[in-house]
C-alpha cells in the first residue's frame, strides 16, 4: 500500500469513527433526556418538596465527578449516565411544581423547553454544518464558570434580584459556548468517548432549560 493509499484509509477510518461517536452521542443524549422527562413526570405526580431538587443535583454531580469517569469505558457507563440524569429529573419536577403552580406557570415552562430545544438544536446544528473547531472556548467555558460559581456564592448573601438575573442569563451563554465546544471535539477527534460527551451536552441542556426558567418567571413578574 502506497503513502497515499494508507493516508486515504487513515483519513476514512477516522471519519467513521468521528461519524459513530456523534451517532451515539445523540441517540443517548434522546434516550436520558426522555427518562429524565419521565422522572420529572414522576416526581411532579408525587410533589416532592423543593430540597429534592438540590439532594438530586448533588447526588448526580458526585455520580458525574467520581463514578462516571471510572466507568465511561464500559456498559456500566450507561447505566450510571442514566442515573445521573434520572437523578437530575427526578429533582427537576420539584421545581417544576413550582413554576407551574403560578398564574402563567404552564406558558414559561413551555417557552423555556421550547427556548432549550432552539438553543441546542440551533447550535449543534451549526457545529456539525460548519464544521468548524471551537477548541478555543474550552478555556473561556472554564473561566466564565469559575466566574459564574463566584457570583452564585456572592448572591447567596447579597440576595440581589438583578444579579440574580445576570447569572442565569451567563450560564445560558457559557452552556452555548460548551454545546459549540463539545460538538466540536466530537467532531474534531477531541472527544472520543460518547458516554462523557452526552453527559456534557445533558447538562449543557440542563443548565439552559433551569436558567430559562428563571429569567422567564421573573420577566413576567411571577417569580
Amino acid at each position: 500500500m502506497s503513502h497515499m493509499d494508507y493516508a486515504v484509509a487513515r483519513s476514512t477510518e477516522q471519519a467513521l469513527a468521528t461519524n459513530k461517536v456523534i451517532k451515539n452521542t445523540y441517540m443517548l443524549l434522546s434516550a436520558t433526556l426522555i427518562f429524565s422527562g419521565v422522572m420529572a413526570m414522576v416526581s411532579l405526580y408525587m410533589a416532592v418538596p423543593l430540597w429534592t431538587y438540590t439532594v438530586s443535583v448533588i447526588g448526580a454531580m458526585l455520580l458525574g465527578m467520581f463514578v462516571l469517569p471510572r466507568t465511561a469505558n464500559s456498559s456500566a457507563g450507561l447505566g450510571v449516565v442514566f442515573g445521573i440524569t434520572g437523578l437530575m429529573g427526578f429533582g427537576l419536577g420539584a421545581v417544576l411544581t413550582i413554576y407551574l403552580s403560578l398564574p402563567n406557570g404552564p406558558q414559561i415552562v413551555s417557552m423555556a423547553l421550547g427556548g432549550t430545544g432552539v438553543i441546542f438544536l440551533g447550535l449543534s446544528g451549526y457545529a456539525l454544518s460548519t464544521r468548524r473547531d471551537f477548541s478555543f472556548m474550552g478555556g473561556f467555558v472554564f473561566a466564565g464558570m469559575m466566574v459564574m460559581l463566584l457570583a452564585v456564592v456572592a448572591n447567596i448573601f447579597m440576595q440581589i434580584p438583578a444579579l440574580h438575573l445576570a447569572i442565569a442569563a451567563g450560564f445560558i451563554l457559557l452552556m452555548a459556548a460548551y454545546i459549540l465546544f463539545q460538538t466540536s471535539q466530537m467532531i474534531h477527534g477531541g472527544e472520543t468517548n460518547y458516554i462523557m460527551a452526552t453527559y456534557g451536552l445533558y447538562l449543557a441542556i440542563f443548565n439552559i432549560f433551569i436558567s430559562l426558567l428563571q429569567i422567564l418567571g421573573a420577566l413576567s413578574g411571577d417569580d
